[in-house]
């Protein structure tokens, strides 16, 4: 018999979130069983109720964020026990088999990879169910441990705002002495700015808000750079040995361009539809790149949990109940958060 739990869900794209009941499997012998403990908010929650990006399917139930601790283990686990805490991030399961999965790549599987909520659900069929829920049951190739000395609460953003800001700072090999900026100070910003200078970068915050700059300097960055200041950004041209470029829609890249080395990259992680032209001389006058990227594989979330723990780094949250769900996704339309929401899941049980 699988387990019928409770959850909030939206039932279609107009609809508040509300309880509804959903099966979680019977355990397998690969699988872990985890009693949610706090379930982070993330915008992608909110285009996928509302069907931003189209697909959805309904009833929905969003939560890709997922701290808790192992209740109940399957007969082929042997890392991981009950009383531990774990996590569970945007990822519950992929084909393990292809060149990406091979090189612990598993988002980008592919034979596609199976997402935490609003994905073809191998085991049980119709689709998965995130962590707006009291449980989860997910295969123990996709289960995180998270260091005991970090706050929990802090943590569920790092399963999605952390590694998804994370992945490219690591990627492109961000180090000591690098000059780093960080467009767009948010949920995604501001770890991009814990991150980089946790690094040993020298970090530079750069947004369209001067009233910002006490609130990136607090968070870690060195100095900070109004983009409307046309004579701030002409002294910082042909500086930065790395952007990462969290803005979450279309917007102009030229002006932000100018401001790489010669070989310098800009990496998009925040916008994910179509961007305003920009000038092709804009990257061949310094064979400057522009590139995307999205989370990371399990192995690399991994080895972001263990940087967490060892540097003591969490996501600045604002904790709350499940029923105030709705109200926390108005006022992350309006950037009212500093800087993500948090669910205590103690509220649903």
């Amino acid at each position: 018999m699988n387990d019928t739990v409770k959850a909030y869900g939206a039932s279609n794209a107009t609809a508040d979130l509300e309880p509804i009941s959903i099966e979680r499997r019977d355990l397998q012998a690969a699988d872990v069983k985890i009693d949610i403990l706090y379930s982070g908010v993330c915008h992608s929650d909110i285009h996928t109720v509302r069907n931003d990006w189209k697909g959805t399917q309904y009833p929905v139930v969003p939560g890709h964020e997922i701290i808790g601790r192992v209740t109940d283990v399957g007969s082929d686990v042997k890392n991981f026990k009950v009383g531990e805490l774990v996590g569970v991030g945007c990822m519950v399961d992929s084909c393990q088999t292809c060149h990406s999965c091979e090189q612990d790549l598993e988002q980008f599987c592919e034979k596609g990879a199976t997402f935490t909520y609003n994905s073809p659900d191998p085991h049980m069929g119709g689709q998965t169910y995130g962590g707006y829920s009291t449980t989860v049951v997910c295969d123990k190739e996709f289960v995180l441990r998270v260091p005991e000395n970090i706050d929990p609460k802090g943590a569920a953003p790092l399963l999605c705002a952390g590694i998804t800001t994370w992945s490219p700072l690591r990627h492109w090999d961000v180090k000591k002495g690098d000059k780093v900026g960080v467009i767009g100070l948010g949920g995604l910003g501001h770890m991009g700015v814990k991150f980089a200078n946790a690094l040993g970068a020298h970090v530079v915050m750069i947004t369209t808000s001067p009233e910002k700059a006490v609130d990136a300097e607090r968070l870690g960055a060195h100095d900070v750079l109004i983009s409307k200041d046309k004579d701030a950004m002409k002294q910082h041209a042909n500086s930065f040995d790395f952007i990462l470029n969290t803005i979450p829609v279309g917007h102009e890249m030229d002006p932000y361009l100018r401001l790489l080395k010669i070989d310098s990259t800009m990496v998009l992680v925040g916008a994910i539809e179509p961007m305003k032209e920009f000038h092709g001389g804009s990257l061949v006058s310094g064979r400057k790149r522009v590139a995307g990227s999205l989370i990371g594989g399990i192995k690399e979330t991994q080895e972001m949990l263990d940087f967490c723990g060892e540097h003591n780094i969490v996501s600045d949250i604002e904790v709350i109940d499940m029923k105030d769900i709705n109200h926390a996704y108005e006022r992350v339309l309006k950037n009212d958060v500093k800087y993500r929401f948090v669910i205590d899941m103690a509220s649903l049980k």
